[in-house]
């Protein structure tokens, strides 16, 4: 059984893990979520649930307008060949949430099984403020870049920051 909001925010309590929710219509994409940008401050958020050849799973987090190839982001989050979108029914298997409602919260009911790699993109991870789905479309929760990564540890997972959009790759060029 997949972990419930009220489970969630209690998890944030356990781990002295500050947050702070905003309930708003349901969102379903990256797109309808825009009117929530000037409503919600903070850093607003896409993730991708990928899968590579050989059945390895990722959670791939990065700024709502990140510019992400999948083409080439193989090498940088370590998958075996290329990434594909993961399908609806292993998402909810996996991370307990439906398309549209992907949030690194999910990895919440990753934690015994630890079968998702979870990555955060490096520009991203700039952000004082990042906003994620508390596991449904229809609300925001604020958290800290900090906080993020140690929610992610209180997981069992060792989140890495990399640099997986083209923006954070060419920062990372230019230094």
């Amino acid at each position: 059984m997949p972990v419930s909001r009220s489970q969630l925010m209690s998890f944030f309590d356990e781990l002295n893990i500050p947050v702070s929710t905003i309930d708003h219509e349901p969102v379903f994409t990256v797109a309808e979520s825009a009117g929530l940008h000037e409503r919600i401050p903070g850093g607003h958020t896409k993730n991708l649930f990928l899968k590579d050849k050989k059945g390895n799973l990722f959670l791939v987090v990065a700024l709502h307008d990140a510019t992400i190839d999948l083409k080439r982001i193989s090498p940088v989050i370590g998958a075996s060949g290329r990434v594909s979108f993961g399908k609806a029914d292993l998402l909810e298997e996996v991370l307990g949430v439906t398309p549209g409602s992907v949030t690194p919260f999910s990895i919440l009911n990753d934690k015994e099984a630890q079968r998702v790699s979870v990555v955060f993109d490096a520009k991203m991870m700039k952000q004082d403020v990042l906003n994620f789905h508390p596991l449904l479309n229809d609300a925001s929760t604020a958290i800290s870049a900090d906080g993020l990564m140690a929610f992610a540890k209180g997981c069992g997972h060792e989140a890495r920051v990399l640099a997986v959009s083209e923006e954070a790759q060419k920062v990372t060029e230019d230094l």
